[in-house]
């Protein structure tokens, strides 16, 4: 395709010129026999050009049947519309399933449900990360969190200056960081579609040696 353009210039390659294809199916031969590739001809160099996608009469046939039987409970309101997805398998046989995905509701990819995650405020900002990497298998977190009223970036590896700024945070107790119990952070992944919320439960040193 390279080729093709350098050869032609400003000529926009056409799927439908037989002059353009054939050039393109000389050219790949001649590099194909260089590396022992087969397979090329017309037919499928045009499939690639044009970007077809080939298709199979039978499974053509599935789809439409599928089509107009839900066109025609639509319109007559006789039978319940498919419920969202259907499996047509017709190596061994025909299969098909009817069925309807169901949502977890504390699901930790999709769900906006918090987390609760329970320290004690003179644990260090390290340990809390630790923990959540492990637990939730995260890789490179980026913590955000309102203190006092305002946002505040706690820990974030994706730039230079950002780690070097949000490093001495590390060090630090969840005390001397400004977070409370019951404070909220945002937590983000590369792992993750979208950020996971975090509720703290934090106690108290008293309190734990109150437990014990």
């Amino acid at each position: 395709m390279v080729q093709l353009s350098f050869f032609f210039q400003d000529v926009k390659i056409d799927g439908d010129s037989v002059e353009h294809i054939q050039w393109i199916v000389e050219h790949a031969t001649k590099r194909a026999n260089d590396h022992n590739i087969t397979g090329i001809n017309f037919r499928f160099t045009q499939g690639v050009v044009k970007r077809i996608i080939p298709a199979v009469a039978s499974t053509n046939a599935v789809i439409a049947s599928i089509c107009a039987t839900e066109v025609f409970k639509l319109a007559t309101s006789s039978v319940m519309l498919m419920n969202n997805y259907t499996m047509f398998n017709d190596i061994e046989g025909i299969y098909m399933l009817t069925y309807p995905p169901e949502k977890k509701d504390d699901c930790p990819i999709c769900s906006n449900i918090p987390v609760r995650i329970q320290m004690n405020e003179a644990a260090k900002f390290q340990e809390l990360i630790d923990l959540i990497m492990e637990k939730y298998q995260l890789i490179a977190p980026l913590i955000v969190a309102t203190i006092n009223g305002n946002i505040k970036t706690l820990y974030m590896t994706s730039t230079e200056q950002m780690r070097e700024e949000t490093k001495p945070h590390l060090r630090m107790t969840l005390q001397e960081l400004g977070l409370t119990n019951g404070t909220e952070m945002l937590v983000g992944d590369p792992t993750r579609a979208s950020s996971m919320r975090v509720i703290l439960s934090l106690t108290s040193s008293m309190e734990t040696a109150a437990t014990k």
